[in-house]
């Protein structure tokens, strides 16, 4: 059950990754001197969501939670944070 959240805030948030990258090509912002940044971190990306599965087929399940972790703890505090601000609404200036 653990590894199944975990493995969905992962693809959340890569698909928010995703997401900002094919907006990014159709306005521009992501071009030739910022595409090697992009591609890295969707194989990134790519590599702790397949490496989360294969880990846990091969039965390797705290070592495929781990890995999972690693990007699903920042996830949910930047996602926490967001909510806050959406919430308090705080002036900053």
């Amino acid at each position: 059950m653990t590894f199944k959240i975990l493995w969905g805030i992962d693809a959340v948030i890569a698909l928010v990754f995703v997401y900002f990258f094919v907006v990014g090509l159709g306005d521009g912002s992501v071009s030739s001197f910022n595409m090697r940044l992009w591609l890295g971190t969707l194989s990134t990306l790519a590599g702790v969501l397949s490496g989360g599965l294969v880990l846990q087929r091969s039965g390797r399940a705290r070592l495929a939670i781990s890995l999972l972790l690693i990007l699903a703890v920042p996830g949910v505090l930047a996602g926490l944070f967001f909510l806050a601000m959406i919430i308090i609404n705080p002036r900053w200036n």
